[in-house]
């Protein structure tokens, strides 16, 4: 019997990728075949993402995939897409989009949040879906779209958030998988349904939300023109955990017994905890944190804070005066700059935009009495003892929350190769770091699949093999007073 493989498309918020990963006994092996970038760009309209090559690209992706699998005699038999949270677009009643899709960094969604706010209160939006309360949220980007384009809404036959979108290309069938609905603001985390008198309540039509699917579900067969495009045979559709960070927790390689909590790292990083039931109270709104939905029934009790996005706009800022680096080189000259010269509240919203990266942290530094930072090494090192100390503040906040201590820390995604960042943050949580897997998500995306297609029995049963495929790096504080000391400064900063 040929080896079984499934395709995972994981969408970032900078690139995406095909990757093919194939199963046999309970030891799963990956690889990447197609890497494409995912930009979003300005229009008159606002700040969209470019679909028609994201769907070409998936397409490539396939065919790629397919020629690939033929070559090493795998049996390729389904396909599932990753993606970000909260960006969506809106199906009419003919099944056409009506609009590309925005991007969260659109500049309309903070208005349209704080007009929310004042119509049923912050208590309330959280109380109802135990969400963090974030401009980017669906909630608030149908807010600005409804103001934009009055009617727009009322046309509306069904609301796809992207890695639904791309399902209903791939397939011809429109489902809302849980975990990504779960980010839009509009779930209730006790329930798993749409929260319809929350929305109704702010003037949002509801038609457009339909039945909720769980992870793994098949949702049918690769349509025919897409399989022809492709060069492959029609295999299933079957949805993931579809939002990227519930694929990425999925894949914690964690062992069942102890305490443990998780970080994804990426352009995002995503703390917190996996629990049997919602964690929604004044405490748990007060510290931001919210509650997302998970592979088999479980809830990811985590905070969303800003991840390796301040690394990322540092090389871009470097790259536009013509000093091109690669992370690699940026961490080394980072290891080699002196510690703790500039910290930064990673909360401080200037740094969640686009553009100029050094020169808000030589404001923000400036402001706070700190000195000017000058070279790319001291930039990076700024910008990750800072995320090592948030990591630290919301370490406590999660434990106080819970009242519970974690025993360690599960690094999963791209960031987990970062091994200066990984130690850095054993040394500010003085407890052990266990880094990797780096591909998480497109691992908890092809796993959970395979629960889908029966290859998967549960949770456990995922995280065994995950264990089995792929062994983390252990980190263990070295220096960890050396953070400690800095946890005043930094509270001070943040506050």
């Amino acid at each position: 019997m040929s080896t079984i493989a499934y395709v995972a498309f994981d969408l970032g918020a900078e690139s995406g990728r095909a990757m093919l990963a194939s199963l046999e006994d309970d030891h799963l092996e990956l690889e990447p075949v197609h890497r494409f970038a995912n930009l979003p760009c300005h229009l008159p309209s606002g700040y969209h993402w470019n679909l028609l090559d994201l769907w070409a690209n998936l397409v490539e992706g396939l065919r790629q995939c397919g020629a690939t699998a033929n070559r090493s005699g795998l049996e390729l038999i389904g396909v599932g897409v990753d993606t970000w949270g909260l960006d969506f677009g809106l199906l009419g009643k003919s099944g056409q989009l009506l609009g590309l899709p925005f991007c969260y960094r659109d500049q309309s969604h903070r208005l349209a949040m704080d007009k929310a706010i004042q119509q049923v209160s912050r208590e309330t939006i959280y109380e109802a879906t135990g969400i963090q309360i974030m401009p980017i949220n669906t909630l608030y980007q149908l807010i600005a779209r409804n103001d934009a384009e009055p009617g727009l809404l009322a046309h509306a036959d069904r609301l796809l958030n992207m890695p639904d979108l791309l399902h209903y290309f791939l397939c011809g069938h429109a489902a809302n998988e849980a975990t990504i609905a779960s980010t839009t603001q509009m779930v209730d985390p006790r329930t798993g349904q749409w929260h319809h008198s929350l929305v109704k309540d702010l003037s949002i039509p509801t038609q457009f939300l339909k039945s909720i699917t769980n992870p793994g579900t098949v949702l049918g067969k690769l349509r025919d023109q897409v399989a022809t495009d492709a060069d492959i045979d029609p295999i299933d559709v079957i949805a993931p955990a579809s939002h990227d960070t519930a694929s990425a927790v999925a894949a914690v390689p964690a062992e069942p017994q102890g305490k443990w909590a998780y970080l994804s790292s990426g352009t995002w990083s995503l703390m917190g905890a996996e629990l049997d039931e919602p964690n929604v109270t004044g405490p748990s709104m007060q510290a931001n944190f919210t509650n997302e939905l998970g592979v088999d029934q479980k809830v990811r009790f985590l905070k969303n804070l800003i991840g390796l996005w301040l690394v990322q706009e540092v090389r871009r800022d470097f790259s536009r005066r013509g000093d091109e680096m690669d992370y690699a080189m940026l961490t080394d000259l980072a290891a080699g700059s002196e510690p703790f010269k500039v910290l930064i509240d990673t909360h401080h919203e200037p740094f969640h935009n686009p553009g100029q990266m050094c020169e808000k942290i030589n404001i923000f530094a400036s402001r706070s009495n700190q000195p000017q930072l000058q070279s790319p090494g001291q930039y990076v090192r700024c910008c990750l003892e800072s995320l090592a100390l948030t990591y630290r503040q919301t370490l406590d906040q999660l434990e106080e929350l819970l009242n519970c201590r974690f025993d360690r820390l599960h690094i999963v995604g791209g960031g987990a190769r970062n091994e200066l960042l990984n130690q850095m943050t054993a040394d500010a949580i003085n407890r052990p770091v266990y880094a990797g897997p780096f591909e998480a998500t497109a691992i908890g995306n092809a796993l959970t699949q395979a629960m889908g297609s029966g290859r998967v029995k549960d949770l456990a049963h995922l995280r065994r093999i995950v264990r089995q495929s792929f062994a983390p790096k252990m980190f263990n504080p070295r220096d960890p007073g050396d953070f400690e000391c800095q946890i005043p400064r930094f509270k001070k900063l943040t506050n």
